[in-house]
């Protein structure tokens, strides 16, 4: 499909310019042989960078952009802040497996919507569908699994976030250093950083911390 230049026409009526961001060779392949078969649909555009996505959305004014909401070491909230400045018209779709942010986080970065990427082929082209004519769709947050945070990775999340050290928060919590660097391990895998100040800065983007 080709994409032209052209100005944003109303979506309720009209086929969509649907922008990917995504930095995964397989997610664009897969997602191009789905929109490929909506009627909807006027042209895939795809990105897989920031720095991509705005070009493409100055460019070509995509009606809706489905963003990744941990793209390589970037923040999809922060990709959809720039997307929304290139191109003030689109609508902006996060989408993430291991991980999830709050409607108010979401909103505030100007996304109109959520999804998983456990929801299924068909609900997704749906919700792209639904948010590239304007309209907002947050899924409800999944049920606590292994891609999401446990209670006590929460508890150890806060603690970092107030500055406390190990040591000090294995003394708040009640757990020995040695757990607590356990679970620092795995929040920053769950939240796909390398270090403290990361995780509170992710942590926050997602609502996770108050």
């Amino acid at each position: 499909m080709n994409a032209t230049q052209a100005p944003r026409p109303d979506a309720r009526g009209e086929r969509l310019r649907v922008l990917v961001v995504d930095d995964h060779d397989v997610v664009h392949w897969g997602f191009r042989l789905l929109l490929s078969e909506q009627p909807w649909v006027e042209s895939y555009l795809s990105a897989r960078s920031s720095l991509e996505a705005v070009k493409a959305a100055r460019r070509f004014a995509p009606h809706v952009a489905l963003v990744d909401l941990f793209l390589g070491d970037e923040s999809g909230a922060e990709v959809t802040e720039a997307i929304r400045a290139a191109s003030p018209s689109t609508n902006v779709l996060l989408i993430s497996g291991a991980g999830r942010i709050s409607p108010s986080a979401a909103r505030a970065a100007g996304a109109s919507g959520f999804v998983s990427k456990d929801w299924g082929a068909s609900d997704v082209a749906r919700a792209l569908q639904m948010v590239g004519r304007g309209e907002t769709l947050f899924a409800a947050a999944p049920e606590q699994g292994s891609s999401s945070l446990s209670d006590r990775e929460r508890d150890v999340l806060t603690e970092i976030a107030s500055g406390a050290t190990n040591r000090e928060i294995a003394g708040r919590l009640y757990l020995s250093p040695h757990t607590v660097k356990e679970h620092t391990s795995a929040v920053y895998k769950k939240l796909g950083v390398r270090n403290r100040a990361e995780a509170v800065q992710r942590a926050q983007r997602l609502g996770l911390l108050d």
